[in-house]
C-alpha cells in the first residue's frame, strides 16, 4: 500500500497530551479506498504496530481525558468543579459541525420507518435490516453532501485513481451500523464509527469548536451518544445478533466505548495540566455497586454513558444482573473509585477489542487509518492474546485459563496514551495491579453457579472474594 505524500505526526495539546493530527488541506493527499487487511490471526500483530492502531489509541485517549471532570480555583479561592453529562450544552447547544452530524444521524434513524421489521417467523436477526442498510448505502453520498463541510468533501487529492476523502469516510460510516450480511452488530462496528469521527477530525471538520477539550466533549456527548441511541434502536427493531460476542466472557454484547467515557465522567476531577486519575471518584458520584440496582440505573442513564449502556442491557436482558453480566457485576465491587474502573476499561479495550481477531478482522485500512507500519511502534510480545488468535473465525472463542497469562506492562497504567502493544496478555481471574475490592452484593445460588461459573468471567482488574471460585 502506497503511503500518502504528507505524513503528519501526532500533535500535542497544551498539557503535552497526545492529540490526533489534523491534515494540512493545502497539501495534496493520496486517498486510498479502505480495504480489509486482517485476514487471519497473525495479521493482528501487524495491526498492533500500524499507524491505524496508533491513531485509534490517541483518539480514544483524547476523548477519554476530555470527559473527565475539571477543577479550577475560583475567585473565592475555592475549587470549582465542572462535569460533563448527557443532555448538557455539549449536546443541546453544539457548534455547527456537531449539529450537522446530529441531523445526519436523525435522518439515518428515520430510514427505519421505511423498512419496518418483517413479521414472519425468524430465529435470528430480522431480514428487513438488509433493506434499511441498503437505503443507507444508496443515500450515503447525498447525506455527505447535505451534512458534511465542503472543506472535507473537497479536501485536496492527487486524484490519480479517482479516490476521494468521501470514499474513505463512506467505508467507516457504513461499517459503523452492523453487518447486513450477518444481521449483527458489535464492538467492531462501534470501532468503525469511531474511525469515521477520527477521519473527520483529521480532515479538519471540527475546527469550528474550541480545542483542548470542549470540541472533544461535543464529539462524545453530541455525536457518539446519539449514535449509540440509533444503534440501540436498530438492535431492538431488527433483533440484531451480537457480533463477535464473548458471551459471559465479555463486557457487553454490543458496545464497549460508553463504558470508557462513562467511567471518565465520574472519575476524580483534574486540572487541565493533570493526567487522568488512576483512582478516586467525583465527589458524590454514584457508587459502582449501584449499577446492579435497576431503578438507580434508570435514573442515571439520562446523564451518564456508563449507566446508559447498562440501562440498555437491562432493556434487552432479564434475570439477575450477576448472571447475565458477570464482568460488569464484578467491576461493581471495585472500591478505589471510577478512576480505577476507567483505567481498567482502557486496558480491557486494548486487549479485548483492538487485540482480538474476531473484532478487528473487518476493519478496513486506507490513508486516514493506515495499515503502514508506525515507525515508533515496538513488536508485540507473544502473549496469550497473540498466541491464540484463530487462523480464521466468525465467532469468539472463550479466553484461555488465567494460569497461562502474564500481567500487563506499565505504559498502560498511566492512561495518557494507548499502551505499547507489548504485554497485552491480561489475566481474566486476577487483577494485574492491586488486590480485589469486594463489596456486599446480592447472594448468588452457590449450587447453581458452581457448575458453570469460572474465574475467567471476572474483570481483568477486579477480584471478588464473595464470588464462587469455580
Amino acid at each position: 500500500m502506497e503511503a500518502p505524500q504528507y505524513v503528519p505526526q501526532p500533535q500535542a495539546s497544551g498539557g503535552n497530551f497526545p492529540v490526533l493530527e489534523t491534515w494540512d488541506p493545502s497539501v495534496q493527499h493520496h486517498f486510498i479506498k479502505p480495504v480489509k487487511q486482517i485476514n487471519d490471526g497473525s495479521d493482528v500483530a501487524k495491526f498492533l504496530t500500524s499507524k491505524a492502531y496508533r491513531d485509534i489509541g490517541i483518539f480514544v485517549m483524547q476523548l477519554n481525558r476530555a470527559m473527565c471532570p475539571r477543577k479550577s480555583v475560583g475567585a473565592d479561592g475555592k475549587d470549582k468543579i465542572r462535569t460533563f453529562h448527557i443532555g448538557s450544552e455539549y449536546e443541546t447547544q453544539p457548534v455547527e459541525s456537531i449539529r450537522k452530524l446530529q441531523e445526519m444521524l436523525a435522518k439515518i434513524e428515520s430510514y427505519i420507518d421505511e423498512a419496518p421489521p418483517d413479521q414472519g417467523p425468524r430465529r435470528f436477526g430480522n431480514v428487513s435490516f438488509r433493506k434499511w442498510y441498503q437505503l443507507l448505502e444508496q443515500r450515503v453520498t447525498d447525506l455527505f453532501e447535505e451534512f458534511l463541510p465542503r472543506s472535507v468533501l473537497n479536501f485536496d487529492s492527487e486524484g490519480e485513481h479517482g479516490t476521494t476523502a468521501s470514499d474513505e469516510l463512506i467505508a467507516y460510516l457504513l461499517g459503523g451500523f452492523g453487518s447486513a450480511q450477518r444481521l449483527d452488530y458489535g464492538t467492531g462496528h462501534e470501532l468503525s464509527f469511531l474511525a469515521f469521527l477520527g477521519c473527520l477530525w483529521k480532515l479538519g471538520a471540527f475546527k469550528d469548536g474550541n480545542p483542548g477539550g470542549d470540541i472533544e466533549r461535543s464529539i462524545v456527548l453530541g455525536v457518539f451518544e446519539p449514535y449509540l441511541r440509533v444503534v440501540r434502536r436498530l438492535i431492538l427493531t431488527y433483533t440484531l445478533e451480537p457480533a463477535g460476542s464473548h458471551g459471559v466472557w465479555g463486557l457487553d454484547d454490543h458496545s464497549f466505548q460508553p463504558y470508557i467515557y462513562g467511567s471518565a465522567q465520574l472519575s476524580r476531577a483534574i486540572t487541565e495540566s493533570e493526567p487522568m486519575p488512576l483512582e478516586g471518584s467525583l465527589f458524590r458520584a454514584p457508587k459502582p455497586a449501584q449499577v446492579v440496582k435497576a431503578e438507580y440505573v434508570e435514573q442515571e442513564r439520562n446523564r451518564n454513558m456508563y449507566f446508559s449502556a447498562v440501562g440498555f442491557i437491562n432493556d434487552v436482558k432479564k434475570g439477575p444482573f450477576w448472571e447475565h453480566s458477570p464482568i460488569l457485576f464484578d467491576i461493581s465491587g471495585i472500591k478505589d473509585g471510577w478512576g480505577k474502573i476507567n483505567k481498567g476499561m482502557i486496558k480491557m479495550f486494548n486487549a479485548e477489542v483492538l487485540s482480538k481477531f474476531p473484532v478487528v478482522q473487518h476493519f478496513p485500512f486506507g490513508s486516514l487509518f493506515s495499515w503502514d507500519q508506525d515507525p515508533n511502534a515496538t513488536d508485540p510480545q507473544q502473549s496469550v492474546h497473540m498466541a491464540n488468535q484463530p487462523p480464521s473465525a466468525t465467532s469468539m472463542m472463550p479466553p484461555p485459563p488465567a494460569a497461562a497469562v502474564s500481567g500487563t506492562s506499565a505504559p498502560w497504567s498511566r492512561a495518557v496514551s494507548m499502551p505499547s502493544p507489548a504485554g497485552l496478555g491480561l489475566s481474566h481471574a486476577r487483577a494485574p495491579w492491586g488486590p480485589g475490592h469486594p463489596v456486599p452484593r446480592p447472594s448468588q445460588p452457590q449450587g447453581d453457579v458452581a457448575g458453570r461459573q469460572s474465574p475467567v468471567t471476572q474483570a481483568p482488574w477486579a477480584r471478588s472474594s464473595d464470588r464462587p471460585s469455580g
